[in-house]
Formats: C-alpha cells, sequence, structure tokens
C-alpha cells in the first residue's frame, strides 16, 4: 500500500545527540501524523552552508548560522543544543606565543565555535575551515598550531597529545551567566506557517521517546558516531542532550538573544 503521507526531508549531523533524538521519529517509534520523515545526514557545517540555499525544510543549523538566516529559517523550540560546560575547546600542543598569527582549526566558518572564538579574542585572524574530525590530527601532526574542538574532541583530546588552551563555554558562561546556545533545529520560512507547530511537537515527542527508551536507538548512533565506544557517546549525548532540547524555556531563549545581542554590538553579524 502506497504511503501517501506527506514526505519531509529533515538534515542534521551524524553527532550523537543529533541521532538521538531524531532516531524515533525516524524509524517509526513515534506517531508522526501526515508526516513522512526522510534525512540527509552531514557535517553541521555543510548544513549551515546549504541553509544559505534553502536546500532543506527542516533542518539543524548552528545558532551563528541561525542568526544570519532569521529571514530565510525558523527556530523550533524543540531539539536544540544548549547547555553549561559544554562549550568548545581550544587546543594545541603548546600555548602559541602569538594567537594573532596562529593557524587556528575551525569546525567551520558559520558555526557557534567560530562565533565564540571570534567574541573571546577578535585579533585571531589565520583560521583554517576544517571538517571537525581532521582538526585534532592536524593539530598533532603540526599542520595546525591550535585547534577548536566540537563534539566528541573534547572527550578526547589528550589521546592527541593537545592541552586545553580555553573553554569556550566557560568564558561565555562567565560573561552572561547563561547556557550556551550551540545548535538548533530551525524549518524554512515557507513552511513553518503550516507545518511549524506540528513538526515541533512531533520532535519533542521523538526527544521524550529517546529519554525514555535510550538503548532503542544505539545501533543507529553508531552506524554514524565518529567515536564506538559506549562511554564516549553517552558522554556526548548527556552533555548535549537536557530539558533545553525538550523547549528552550525562558532561559533558553535568553541566552539566544544575548548571543544575538553580542555579536550585533560588536559588529560580528
Amino acid at each position: 500500500m502506497k504511503d501517501e503521507r506527506h514526505e519531509i526531508k529533515i538534515a542534521f549531523s551524524p553527532c550523537p545527540n543529533d541521532t538521538f533524538i531524531f532516531h524515533a521519529m525516524l524509524h517509526g517509534h513515534i506517531d508522526t501524523g501526515a508526516f513522512r520523515f526522510t534525512a540527509y545526514i552531514a557535517d553541521v557545517e555543510d548544513l549551515n552552508q546549504k541553509a544559505f540555499a534553502q536546500t532543506f525544510p527542516v533542518t539543524k543549523l548552528s545558532f551563528y548560522a541561525y542568526l544570519l538566516l532569521k529571514e530565510r529559517y525558523t527556530l523550533l523550540d524543540a531539539g536544540s543544543a544548549l547547555g553549561y560546560r559544554c562549550g568548545p575547546l581550544l587546543v594545541a600542543k603548546s600555548a602559541p606565543k602569538n594567537f594573532a598569527q596562529a593557524r587556528i582549526a575551525i569546525p567551520g566558518s558559520y558555526t557557534t565555535a567560530h562565533l565564540l572564538l571570534k567574541l573571546w579574542l577578535p585579533e585571531i585572524q589565520n583560521v583554517i575551515p576544517t571538517r571537525f574530525d581532521f582538526i585534532l590530527p592536524g593539530v598533532q601532526s603540526g599542520e595546525f598550531d591550535a585547534g577548536l574542538i566540537i563534539h566528541e574532541g573534547r572527550f578526547i583530546y589528550p589521546e592527541y597529545d593537545c592541552i586545553k588552551i580555553v573553554d569556550l563555554g566557560e568564558w561565555w558562561e562567565s560573561e552572561t551567566g547563561l547556557p550556551i546556545p550551540l545548535g538548533c533545529i530551525a524549518v524554512r520560512n515557507d513552511i513553518a506557517g503550516d507545518h511549524k507547530e506540528k513538526i515541533e511537537s512531533i520532535l519533542r515527542h521523538s526527544v521524550s521517546f529517546a529519554f525514555e527508551n535510550r538503548n532503542v536507538s544505539r545501533a543507529f548512533i553508531k552506524s554514524h558516531a565518529q567515536e564506538m565506544d559506549d562511554t564516549v557517546i553517552d558522554s556526548h549525548i548527556n552533555l548535549y542532550v537536557n530539558d533545553f532540547t525538550v523547549s528552550l524555556g525562558e532561559i533558553g531563549r535568553k541566552a539566544v538573544e544575548t548571543l544575538e545581542e553580542m555579536i550585533k554590538c560588536r559588529e560580528i553579524m
């Protein structure tokens, strides 16, 4: 029998926090009503870039990219990655003597990590966009003087002979007292009016199912994860999936507004 539900392609990253929260709605574990969701999975910077062309109706975005794309995409209340003590880390084999000249690998020009680096030390100029899983090997080999790491990288950087230079999440929290808004799920504005609330509700139920049935999604998560160790995967999920993922709430929305105000005041947008 032909599936006559409305198909919506949803784009997200292969990282455990994303595969964890989207698993249920993609694999029939919750009721998705009139919708059938199919996945496009790629590095978050690839998704940021494609969003400027409005490629996908629903997509994961770095909050930096979302703030640049507000005229094209609407933020969903569910699905975001915010939190405390979970920001990107600047790491190196030894601290660069001159940050302005140092070759620093970043996980993408439109990532929130890159934005935080610019807010922390505006004189840093020599940044090299690099796929996130190539950053630590590049720092270890000497290709880069330092690397800005996200995702699983924060759990394994000592294995690459690296030390932490600064935790930009801690810096953000000391500046604002708020959780750091890292990534979000957004719906393209041309369909937001008709579908935003329904998609938001489905995603929220998918997150709740994931919390209540943590092992069901494990095979799907591992089929896309960079690190196979269960402890690393669980640490990743526990860090980035939390109450803010279920709903931004007042504090989450305040964090996003503060990030936007800060980059406007410092003329970064």
